[in-house]
C-alpha cells in the first residue's frame, strides 16, 4: 500500500501559522470578559457610604459590560474580613473590593499586631479611586458644646463625664482620631466600634454613644435635619455645603486633616489588560449623569482615576497612618 507523502516544510509552516492564527492572544481573551457575572465585596453592612458608592457602580457596570455586577456585603473586623476575601479570591476579575479610608488604617494596626491576614502591598491591584468623600465628626444634639474644640474643653472641665465615641471598627479612621483628640486633648472617652456606618449612625441617634464620625455622605441628610451636630470635617479647607462648619486644623488638630475615598480593587495577579478595562468601566460608570446627580447629593466628588494612581494613594496613606497608630499604641482587641 502506497503511503501518503509528508507535509514539506512549506506546507507544514504554513499549516502551523493557520492554527496560531486561530488561536486568540491573551487581548482577545480579555475582550471575551466577561463571561458571567460579577460581584463588588464591600467590607461593610448596607447603608453606608461605600455601600451606597459601590452600588452606584454596580449598576452602570451591569450595563456596559453585558453580565451582572452583584453587591455583597461581608463586614466585620474593621473592613478586613470582606478585604480577606477579595484577596484569597480566583485573580480573573470577577471578584472586586470597593473600600475606603480604613483599608489602610486597620491594615496598619493590624499588620502591626501580627494579625492582618493579608498583605495590603502585595496582595491586592487598584482599579480606581471612584469618589473622595470628607470625614466628619459629629455628635448627638444633648451635648453641650458646637465644635471639636468645645467639646474637649468640655470633657476637660468635668472629668465625671463617661462618654462614648462610635467607629466603624477596630482600626478604623474614627477608631484611630478617636484616640488621637482623647490623648492630645486630655480627656477619657470610651470607644465603642461597630461593624459599619449604619449601625454607628443609629446608636449616635438614639443617643446611646454622645461622639463619632464617617463619611460625610453618611450622615449629611441628618446634620441638615439638626439630628446630628457637626463638630469638624476632615478636610483641609471648609466644605461648601457645610460653610459652618471648622476644620481640623482650625480647631488645633491638624493631624486629623486627610483626604477620605472610596475605591475599587481586584487580587492582585489580576491580568493587566482585565484591570485596565475593569477601571475604565468604572471611570465611565462614576461620570454617568445619574450617578452624578446621586453623587451630588451624597456630597460626594466624582474621581475615575487610573490603577497607578488608586494604588499610589494608599502606599501614601499607609506610609501616613503607621507611625501614627504606632505613637498611639492602638491594640486591636
Amino acid at each position: 500500500m502506497k503511503q501518503p507523502k509528508k507535509a514539506g516544510p512549506i506546507l507544514t509552516g504554513l499549516i502551523a501559522a493557520a492554527i496560531l492564527a486561530a488561536v486568540p492572544s491573551a487581548p482577545a481573551f480579555a475582550q471575551a470578559f466577561p463571561a458571567k457575572p460579577m460581584r463588588i465585596v464591600v467590607p461593610f453592612p448596607a447603608g453606608g457610604t461605600t455601600d451606597v458608592v459601590a452600588r452606584l457602580v454596580a449598576q452602570r457596570m451591569s450595563e456596559t459590560m453585558g453580565q451582572p455586577v452583584l453587591v455583597e456585603n461581608r463586614g466585620g473586623a474593621g473592613g478586613t474580613l470582606g478585604a480577606d476575601a477579595v484577596a484569597k479570591a480566583p485573580a480573573d476579575g470577577y471578584t472586586m473590593l470597593m473600600h475606603n479610608i480604613t483599608f489602610p488604617l486597620a491594615s496598619a494596626a493590624l499588620a502591626m499586631a501580627n494579625r492582618l491576614p493579608y498583605n495590603i502591598d502585595t496582595d491586592f491591584a487598584g482599579i480606581g479611586v471612584s469618589v473622595n468623600v470628607p470625614f466628619i465628626f459629629t455628635a448627638h444634639p444633648k451635648v453641650p458644646a458646637n465644635d471639636l474644640k468645645e467639646l474637649v474643653a468640655f470633657l476637660q472641665k468635668d472629668r465625671t463625664l463617661k462618654y462614648n465615641y462610635g467607629s466603624t471598627g477596630p482600626g478604623s479612621a474614627m477608631h484611630v482620631f478617636g484616640e488621637l483628640i482623647k490623648r492630645d486633648g486630655n480627656i477619657e472617652m470610651t470607644h465603642i466600634p461597630f461593624k459599619g456606618a449604619a449601625p454607628l449612625k443609629q446608636e449616635l441617634l438614639a443617643g446611646r454613644i454622645e461622639f463619632g464620625g464617617d463619611q460625610l455622605s453618611s450622615s449629611l441628610a441628618e446634620v441638615k435635619r439638626g439630628q446630628l451636630k457637626a463638630f469638624a470635617t476632615g478636610s483641609s479647607q471648609r466644605l461648601a455645603v457645610l460653610p459652618d462648619v471648622p476644620t481640623v486644623r482650625e480647631q488645633g488638630f491638624a493631624r486629623l486633616e486627610f483626604q477620605g475615598w472610596n475605591g475599587l480593587f481586584a487580587p492582585a495577579k489580576t491580568p493587566r489588560e482585565i484591570i485596565e478595562r475593569l477601571s475604565k468601566e468604572a471611570a465611565a460608570a462614576i461620570k454617568h449623569p445619574e450617578t452624578l446627580k446621586r453623587l451630588n447629593e451624597l456630597a460626594a466628588e466624582p474621581v475615575g482615576s487610573t490603577p497607578a494612581e488608586q494604588e499610589a494613594v494608599l502606599k501614601t496613606q499607609v506610609a501616613q497612618f503607621k507611625p501614627l497608630i504606632q505613637e498611639l499604641g492602638i491594640k486591636l482587641d
